[in-house]
């Protein structure tokens, strides 16, 4: 199977930035790399997400602070997280949808973000 690494956590104050990456272990067809994120007593939400043609969604939560970009032939997707709050502590998940059927959904191990003074 398929497996996605991601890197990039830990500890960053309010205001501060990180940068997540997510590789896939093998070359594969993904209509769809992004990434998800849960906080403790919540459910998972999306974050953000890239298709093949480069469009990108956001939750309204980080428009404007967070960039999603892909590079299709690495089969990498990156997370730019600027002016982080304390809201945005939560472990970040990679995801990866197949582009053959049935579709698969592929999950990295997650990051923990913890952003506090």
């Amino acid at each position: 199977q398929v497996q996605l690494a991601e890197s990039g956590g830990g500890w960053v104050q309010p205001g501060g930035s990180l940068r997540l990456s997510c590789a896939a272990s093998q070359m594969a067809t993904f209509v769809s790399m992004g990434w998800y994120r849960q906080a403790p007593g919540k459910q998972r939400e999306l974050v953000a997400t890239v298709a093949m043609a480069g469009n990108t969604n956001y939750a309204d939560s980080v428009k404007g602070r967070f960039t999603a970009s892909r590079d299709i032939t690495k089969n990498t997707v990156l997370l730019q997280m600027n002016s982080l709050k304390p809201e945005d502590t939560a472990v970040y998940y990679c995801n990866a949808v197949t582009a053959n059927w049935p579709r698969q959904n592929y999950w990295g191990q997650g990051t923990q973000v913890t952003v506090s003074s």
